[in-house]
Parts: structure tokens; sequence; C-alpha cells
């Protein structure tokens, strides 16, 4: 089992244990924000003048930050935590926003925040957003999307220092996180005598040869990383597993979908909107009217899709990895050296195409899936917008880490396991969240490689 790791929030302090013994109180007295403080420094053998005027000075300073943050909004105040506060003197320049699932909350990630953090040291402020939490998710992707956007900007206006910024999301915060990004992306292209011939030939890949050329909320994005996020919705067969694959009840799920997720369920089965109206995730693999997407993820220096094998009852393996049917393979059951569950890596160079459409063909299929679902209609349907996905997504590189929990304690618990949501329960993901950090890690030395070498 791994060993239990401290419990950190929004940014990062050490937290003092109170003890009882007497020998201890000289610790406690230099811990000006210990609630021992004022009798541990009144009992004191001697009294330190200079300690208590340096004391004093912190003190007032934190009630002068507190009376600030009383007169902040309820958004500001979720954000802000005192901790956030008190570590004035750090200046991290990297942002690693951590984005929970559907009926989830910033709690799933306190194993993988203190972990991170204990991994990748001060440079780095790692931030769980909580602007979406439990029922929130179900009033849409966009939607959440949006307040993930608000609430990205607020805590990079509060953190000057901040250069870089990335992404870890879970489950459905996979999407929201892209959807929030292409709200955030700025274009930093400059003309090119080169676009109009580039564009004249293919307009998509285009964005991928520029695909680095791009901010996120004002800061460089350097990794966005998934781990068992339903890319292509859960429309299809063994898309969502726990219905088994059984056609009936595939039908079923669909027109259901929005009783239990609200907005969010017809999202995930590609069935919101108007027939003649592409459905988001399609629009998502693609730069259109409500965002930058596909530019947004191709400003990202790297973008990793960690995907369950096997025992994911809530993701198959397909739409996490952004694979087609005839793309899967047998998984190695064995582990890579280090990273225990962690089976296979694969990377996938970017593939030139048109890019996503929605021919008339698709609008009618999702028409009859809409008002007349039968086996027929809804396979049709889902067979051209996953071809159609894949096709936008794959427009840019992927790094696809395969993860099989065939031979954990509590294999049925994957979805869960792959980012250690309880520590207790789900411990089997401690190799995952040791191999994220890794790779986060890496590309951090190679973006200090890159700039000694441009520097010099």
């Amino acid at each position: 089992m791994a060993s239990l790791a401290p419990i950190f929030h929004d940014h990062y302090l050490p937290r003092f244990k109170h003890h009882s013994h007497s020998n201890n109180n000289s610790f406690l007295c230099s811990n000006p924000y210990s609630s021992s403080y004022p009798y541990c420094c009144s009992s004191s053998a001697s009294f330190n003048w200079k300690n208590f005027v340096i004391f004093s000075g912190i003190n007032s300073f934190w009630r002068n930050r507190s009376l600030r943050a009383q007169v902040m909004s309820s958004t500001e105040r979720s954000v802000l935590s005192p901790s956030w506060l008190l570590d004035m003197e750090d200046k991290p320049e990297h942002l690693l926003v951590l984005v929970h699932g559907i009926l989830a909350s910033p709690s799933d990630w306190t194993y993988a925040q203190a972990e991170l953090k204990k991994r990748l040291g001060r440079n780095f402020v790692i931030y769980a957003s909580s602007c979406n939490t439990f029922t929130k998710t179900f009033s849409g992707i966009d939607g959440a999307g949006k307040r993930l956007a608000d609430e990205v900007m607020l805590v990079v206006k509060k953190r000057e220092s901040l250069k870089k910024i990335s992404f870890l999301a879970h489950s459905l915060g996979g999407l929201i996180a892209r959807y929030a990004a292409g709200v955030l992306y700025t274009s930093t292209n400059h003309s090119d005598p080169s676009d109009d011939v580039v564009a004249s030939t293919n307009a998509n890949f285009k964005m991928t040869c520029f695909s680095n050329k791009g901010l996120i909320a004002g800061l460089e994005p350097i990794n966005f990383i998934t781990l068992a996020t339903p890319h292509l919705g859960v429309r299809g067969k063994k898309q969502l597993p726990f219905l088994l694959g059984v056609p009936i009840l595939e039908k079923l799920a669909a027109p259901v979908a929005s009783i239990f997720a609200g907005r969010t369920g017809s999202q995930l089965f590609l069935t919101e909107g108007k027939p003649n109206k592409p459905p988001l995730l399609l629009r998502m693999a693609s730069d259109c009217d409500d965002g930058k997407f596909i530019s947004a993820l191709g400003a990202f220096k790297c973008r990793v899709l960690y995907a369950n094998v096997s025992y994911d009852h809530m993701v198959g393996w397909r739409t996490s990895s952004i694979r087609r049917e005839t793309e899967l393979f047998k998984p190695p059951r064995r582990s890579l050296d280090g990273y225990k569950h962690v089976v296979d890596m694969e990377y996938c160079s970017a593939v030139p195409s048109e890019g996503p459409h929605f021919p008339p063909e698709a609008a009618k299929a999702k028409e009859a899936a809409q008002n007349a679902p039968s086996a027929q209609t809804t396979l049709e349907y889902h067979e051209i917008m996953e071809e159609e996905m894949i096709r936008g997504l794959q427009q840019l590189s992927w790094k696809k880490v395969d993860v099989s929990f065939h031979s954990a304690f509590w294999p049925f618990f994957a979805h869960n396991n792959i980012h250690v949501k309880n520590e207790w329960f789900h411990n089997a993901g401690a190799g995952v969240i040791a191999h994220v950090a890794d790779h986060i890690k890496q590309q951090e030395k190679q973006q200090e490689y890159s700039f000694l070498t441009a520097s010099l």
C-alpha cells in the first residue's frame, strides 16, 4: 500500500502538529499561526522581544489579509484559501490545474495533490478546481468549461509569477478542461508568407503546423493530461462498459441520459440540440464559434491520454485513448518498471486531414437517434460521429498510456484507481500518479534545456 502522504490544499505549506509535551513549546512558539502561540510565549522562561515584534508583524499582516478575504466574492473565497495567501514569498512559475470528474469534488485529488507536490517541488502551484462540484457537472460540458475558465483566470491574476500552465483531468473533467482551454486560448501567430500556401492545401493541417503558437490564460501551455476521459463520448458498443455492450441497453441509455445526468448526459451521447447542429463533442474536435478547441489543444507542448484497458465500467478503452475498434490490441500484462499497472506507452504522430465534418447523412442519423432510436440508426449515427471526432483529434500528436488493473486487489475500481480517488480503496493507482509526475518533470527539464540552448 502506498505510504500515507500529507494532505495539501490549494497551495502548500507545512502542516504543524500540536504536541502536548512541554519540550515542544519552543516549536509551537516558532509557528505564528499555531492556536497555542499566545500561551507558549507567555509561559516561556525567557521572553524574546525580537521574536515578539516579528510575530506581531506577521499577525498584523495576516489580520489585514483576513479583512481583505472577507470582502471577496464567494468564487474568490473558494480559490484563495488562507494557505494560498500565507505563502507569498514563493515565486512558482508553473500552474498545474487538477479537474475532477462527474459528481465529484476537489477532495478526489487529495492523494494525487500531495504526491505531485512532493515530487514536483516548489516551482509548481498545484490547484484542484472547485467550481464544478457534484451536481454542477450536470449543467453541461460547456457550462462547466466556462466556469473552469473563469476560475483559472482568477488563480492566474492572483499569482503574477506564473508563466506556464498544465492540466491534469479525470473522466468528465478532461472534456471540461478541453472546453475551458478553448475559451482561454489566445493565438500568438504572426503572419507568414507561407501561410497562404499551407491554407490553400489543407486548412486544418495549417493548425497542426502552427500548433505551438498560442497561450492559455496568458500562460505558456505545457501539458494536457487526461485520465480515463470519454473524448469520443459514451455512445457506441462498450463505450459505457457497465451496459455490457447489450444493444437494447445501449439503445435505452441515450434517451434517459438527460434524466439522470442533465444536459451533460445528452452531450456525452451526442444527442443534444437540433438535428442539423453538430453535437458539442464534434465541435470540440475543431475550431468553431464556441472556441478555438483544436488550436488550444495544439498549443500544449505535450498531450497525454491515460486509458484503462479493462475493468473500467464508466469509460471504455476506445473513447479514452481516441482509437478506432481496429486500432485496439491485446495489451501487455506486465507493468513498466517502477510504474505498477502502467502496461504500455505509444506515441502517435499527427495525421493531416481535412478535419471533422457534419455531413447531411449525419444530420439524418442524429434525428433518427433522437426521435426513433433503433439498433441500426444508433449504430449508424455513432459510426459517423466517432470517425469524424477521431479525424479531428488526430490532427494533433498524442502520447497514449495504457493502464491495466487486472492484477489489482480491486480491479473493478479501475475508474477511480487511475487517479487514486481514495488512498485506502484506490491505492492501486499510485504507479499511475508516479508516472504522471515523472512525465511532467521530464517535460520541465526539456523546457529548461531548450531555454538554455536558445540562450546560447
